[in-house]
């Protein structure tokens, strides 16, 4: 009758090798993060690379920009634009 029931000590059996799993999974990653880290900890004024279209140097050469940046120039030149920060009614 009560054959589907695991044992308590079957169900403690599962939990520790969840947890041995899930604890060589939290390693892995960690390990993963250190060595990203690598270059940046080891440099002298280590820091992300600017990653950004607007922060490479040869994209401003060629008049390259992001379209974040297009967007909010088209709009801050846009003579037939909406003042919405108008207060009047």
């Amino acid at each position: 009758m009560w054959t589907h029931i695991a044992s308590i000590g079957q169900i403690i059996t599962k939990i520790m090798e969840i947890l041995k799993t899930l604890l060589l999974t939290l390693l892995i990653i960690a390990i993963s993060f250190c060595l990203l880290a690598i270059t940046i900890i080891i440099k002298k004024n280590g820091k992300f690379p600017n990653l950004h279209i607007g922060g490479s140097k040869e994209m401003r050469k060629r008049g390259i920009k992001c379209a974040q940046s297009q967007d909010k120039d088209a709009r801050r030149d846009n003579h037939m634009r909406v003042n919405e920060t108008s207060k009047t009614i």
